[in-house]
């Protein structure tokens, strides 16, 4: 262990509570972690376990009140945070201690370009300003694989894609190269490779300037692939803390045992949520030589162009078989879902649902379609409306197709629903706000099969959710096939997900298919060389990274645990 006896972080005891209207909710309870330099310490654990209050108390983020800290104490390199003043704070927070939020487009200020931003970092401490603080932006933007640095200062964060305004954040939090870097959930849905860049540039980081990290995380995987030591938070306590090979090879506590045989991994999953294709049924959807053009201007007529979002794809979905379409971002997989809803049209190709041309049909067939035809969004909060509660948001499709059932059923049928995705009747009067993301995506789930669909095309539809809430609601996803006899289009970035639940798998790149197959030869032997980079991108665990015996490879047992077998030639888990 590095420096133990003199951390450059030591939070002790630390309490806080938010106040309400009736007891105060007790949010972190009697916390106690310490980091050192050149350490990453990973705190892991589900939404609302206390990760991010424990972190924002450190940073002196927290409103108070609501917030109360009612007991504790942060030591920072033999300083007594709370004892400071706000100037010698803000001469604290920035240069020597920084953090990288989960959401960077609601922290990058919308009307400032990211060069300003960046360029504020300088000024406001005094570090540069002008021309200086400008080249040192740009230097900056260079250093965290932002292309043309040069001309994209000079852009607003809307005109990044979500890793790359994940990078400019990074670029502003270590412009004054910190002791302490403090990184809240920055991978959370983003692709798989872009993630493993922005794990690769924090240890390039880490290893030029000697600073320490915290992530904090609720993914197993990159906990693994970055942490040195490891707290787990349940319920606003610390559960458990070790090394990380201790943690993840052996955990003492049964949450934890819990949260690590949840993860998607390996030989188990071979057998768990998949069936056999040998076993589905006839065609139900044909999909022939799809395109999609978008029509880009310059600004001017005379520069029109278009891009391909989507390049001659064809595939089958069988009834009762789940399809993996899996992709980075801008490899055409959404685009592929909004046509075959009728969402947007496609350029040229035909897409037949039960034998009938999906884009021929209008008036009473469509209204057919759309009821056979249902989607789960990656956020359902973003795809309910905040003024209905659960009871309309379930019911509304029976209000569309209005031959599906009688009004005086709805209630009943209502209640049915929500038991059938693990709610409870009474949840019906409830509001969207008032349930957690996991949730919130079982209702969206109820309200799908509340048109008796036969085909559900699911987007993202998990990959923001905790890895329990993962493992619950692909089980479920699982049950509902089998019980009702479902089709599902399942379009993810993660790969242990989609192995874990897909029959077969489509990978897209760049608008084409780039490879298909059943899922265990997709991930045993891989074919193109693209679907081989995105496994070889799923982190693997630090301990193994650095052995020095290159014949082990990670895997986790039935048990649920990480061990180590020789490797057998696949690039996968």
């Amino acid at each position: 262990m590095k420096n133990a006896a003199n951390p450059i972080l030591k939070v002790e005891g630390l309490t806080v509570d938010f106040l309400s209207d009736k007891e105060p909710v007790r949010a972190v309870d009697n916390v106690s972690f310490h980091v050192n330099r050149s350490e990453t310490l990973v705190i892991l654990g589900e939404s609302g376990s206390g990760k991010s209050v424990s972190t924002s108390t450190v940073m002196d983020l927290l409103d108070c009140p609501p917030a109360d800290i009612v007991a504790g104490a942060c030591h920072f390199d033999g300083i007594e945070l709370s004892r400071l003043d706000a100037e010698a704070r803000r001469s604290i927070n920035g240069r020597r201690i920084a953090m990288i939020f989960q959401d960077p487009l609601a922290y990058l200020n919308p009307v400032y370009t990211v060069g300003r931003q960046i360029e504020e970092v300088y000024e406001s401490h005094g570090a540069g300003k002008g021309r200086q603080a400008r080249a040192n932006a740009i230097e900056l933007l260079r250093r965290v694989g932002i292309p043309e640095p040069e001309s994209r200062v000079d852009f607003y964060p809307h005109q990044f894609s979500g890793g790359q305004r994940q990078r400019v954040m990074i670029a502003m939090a270590i412009a004054l190269k910190p002791d302490i870097l403090i990184a809240d959930e920055p991978t959370t849905a983003l692709d798989v490779s872009v993630q493993a860049q922005i794990l690769e540039l924090l240890r390039d980081l880490q290893r030029e300037t000697g600073m320490a990290l915290i992530m904090i995380t609720h993914d197993l995987e990159v906990a693994s692939a970055m942490a040195d030591r490891v707290i787990v938070m349940n319920a606003a306590r610390v559960v458990e803390a070790g090394s990380a090979r201790e943690v993840f090879s052996n955990p003492q506590h049964a949450y934890t045992r819990r949260l690590i045989s949840a993860l998607p991994h390996g030989d188990a999953a071979e057998t768990s949520n998949k069936r056999s294709t040998g076993g589905a049924g006839d065609v139900l959807l044909k999909v022939e030589h799809l395109t999609k053009d978008y029509l880009l201007s310059s600004g001017s007529f005379a520069g029109k162009r278009t891009f391909k979002a989507v390049d001659d794809v064809s595939f089958e979905v069988r009834r009762g078989e789940t399809l993996g379409i899996v992709g980075e971002s801008g490899s055409g997989k959404s685009s592929v879902a909004r046509m075959l809803l009728r969402l947007n049209d496609p350029s040229s190709g035909r897409a037949l649902f039960a034998g009938e041309d999906i884009f021929g049909m209008n008036g009473k067939r469509l209204m057919t379609f759309r009821r056979k035809v249902q989607m789960v969004f990656q956020d359902p909060y973003g795809s309910m409306n905040p003024r209905m509660n659960v009871h309309a948001i379930i019911s509304e499709p029976w209000v569309i197709h209005r031959d599906i059932l009688s009004k005086e059923k709805w209630k009943g049928r209502v209640s049915e629903l929500l038991e059938l995705v693990g709610l409870r009747p009474e949840h019906a009067d409830r509001y969207p706000h008032q349930f957690s993301g996991g949730q919130r995506q079982r209702i969206a789930i109820a309200r799908a099969l509340a048109s008796e669909p036969e085909l559900i095309i699911c987007d993202e539809a998990v990959s923001a959710l905790d890895v329990s809430i993962q493992a619950q609601v692909i089980d479920l996803l699982a049950d509902l096939r089998t019980r009702l006899g479902l089709s599902y289009i399942f379009i993810t970035h993660d790969l242990p997900i989609v192995r874990h639940f897909a029959d077969r798998i489509m990978v897209m790149k760049q608008g084409k298919i780039v490879e298909e197959g059943d899922t265990s030869t997709v991930f045993s032997a891989p074919r193109h060389e693209y679907t081989q980079s995105l496994l070889r991108a799923v982190p693997r665990p630090k301990w193994l990274m650095q052995t020095e015996e290159p014949s082990a490879e990670p895997t986790i047992g039935a048990d649920g645990l990480w061990s180590e077998r020789p490797r057998n030639g696949s690039l996968a888990r």
